[in-house]
């Protein structure tokens, strides 16, 4: 597949014609970390105020990376470079591009070839105490396990919620809350941070940061407020907005979470949380930020597990078509959908016999988050062979995945230009 998708892609942007006994090793060029000091003015001038990162610092310089603005410059290349890696695509190899799944312990190279993922999520544990270059090497190798590039994400929230920041050898310090960075410096300091996380995730290999959180919360005893922007709606989508732009600017993935917005509804990491607000708090309140970020730009949108009872009372969001529907139809999001991870004891509650997976699929998520793919991916492929999910479906699902590697630049990858 690889191989002729390159040789396409090579007469396709290049006009130039495979020489004999060219390989695909010999053309592939992987996605590989970008150099930060050509991402942003501000990257060596960072105080430790402001999450400075050190990873800029390392003595070896990263490899280059992709540059999203760099690309074949039209729609209709971009749509057939698309539609030619998915017609090249067996069923096993379209259902692996629509999980994003957590990195696992050991094997992670192998499993990138066995089940052909869509990206790997990196949590605190696969940057703990290594230095930005073994970072990057790790990266490495998961992306030349993979036939189509990765997207490797990372949740970089700032303050209760980080991942690489808690490791000093990669960033300066431990990166501080939304609602600290505004105390601190007001939207300059929001849009600073965003910008030089950015740089740095991306210097390292990360592609996709899960940020930013687009929940409105004002009350310090709701579970999500403490990671949320802390201020009202108008506001938040303010804070949403600015986000999504400077990510877009800087070329990285950003994901809008959590969708229909938690209010002060429980953790679902622990148990099922039950939304009985009515419709209109959604409207006037919960979906502005959420539409500020669609129409920033932003890649993605994360559901949550909550049950949304005024829109439907049996299934939580993540598992709803209605939900999905409302995040279609009435935000008009045209992006990728994704869950949030179905390993959470808010699944568990409402999937009972079924595999959660599939029920995520049939209700219009793209991509999903999970632990335990190795059994969910094979009982998603069943239900495509068997029709109780049209294949029409997983390649449109599968389209919006490569058109989100595409902008990232990750497709471009594939050959020297």
């Amino acid at each position: 597949m690889k191989k002729a998708l390159i040789v396409f892609l090579c007469v396709l942007l290049t006009g130039c014609a495979p020489t004999s006994g060219t390989s695909a090793q010999s053309t592939v060029s992987q996605s590989t970390p970008q150099d930060s000091s050509v991402q942003s003015s501000d990257s060596s001038s960072q105080d430790s105020s402001s999450g400075a990162p050190d990873a800029s610092q390392d003595s070896e310089e990263p490899p280059s990376q992709p540059d999203p603005s760099v690309t074949s410059g039209s729609t209709e290349n971009q749509d057939q470079i698309i539609e030619e890696l998915l017609s090249t695509m067996t069923v096993e190899e379209k259902v692996g591009q629509m999980f994003f799944v957590r990195c696992p312990d050991t094997g992670a190279v192998e499993a990138v070839s066995q089940y052909k993922l869509g990206g790997y999520i990196l949590f605190g544990r696969d940057f703990k105490d290594k230095t930005a270059e073994q970072v990057r090497n790790d990266i490495s190798s998961y992306q030349s396990a993979s036939g189509v590039p990765l997207l490797i994400g990372t949740d970089e929230e700032g303050g209760t919620v980080v991942r690489a920041s808690s490791n000093p050898n990669l960033f300066s310090h431990r990166g501080l809350s939304p609602q600290a960075l505004f105390a601190e410096g007001g939207m300059d300091s929001i849009i600073q941070d965003a910008r030089q996380k950015s740089v740095t995730l991306l210097g390292l290999g990360v592609n996709v940061n899960l940020a930013p959180v687009a929940d409105v919360s004002t009350d310090p005893n709701d579970f999500i407020y403490d990671r949320s922007f802390g201020q009202d709606a108008q506001a938040t989508a303010e804070y949403v907005s600015n986000v999504v732009k400077t990510m877009d600017t800087e070329g990285i993935g950003s994901v809008l979470k959590h969708f229909p917005g938690y209010g002060n509804n429980v953790d679902t990491h622990t148990g099922v949380a039950i939304d009985e607000r009515p419709y209109e708090t959604f409207q006037t309140s919960d979906y502005l930020p959420f539409t500020a970020g669609i129409q920033a730009g932003a890649d993605a949108v994360l559901v949550s597990h909550n049950v949304m009872s005024c829109v439907d009372n049996q299934l939580p969001a993540s598992l709803s078509p209605a939900v999905h529907n409302e995040l279609r139809s009435t935000l008009g999001f045209q992006g990728v959908i994704m869950t949030d991870d179905l390993a959470m004891d808010a699944v568990a509650a409402y999937a009972g016999d079924q595999s959660p997976a599939v029920m995520a699929v049939k209700a219009g998520n793209d991509m999903i988050i999970t632990t335990d793919f190795q059994t969910q991916i094979p009982e998603v492929v069943q239900a495509v062979k068997s029709g109780e999910i049209d294949e029409a479906q997983i390649d449109q699902s599968v389209t919006r995945v490569l058109q989100w590697k595409y902008d990232l630049g990750l497709l471009l990858s594939l050959i020297h230009i």
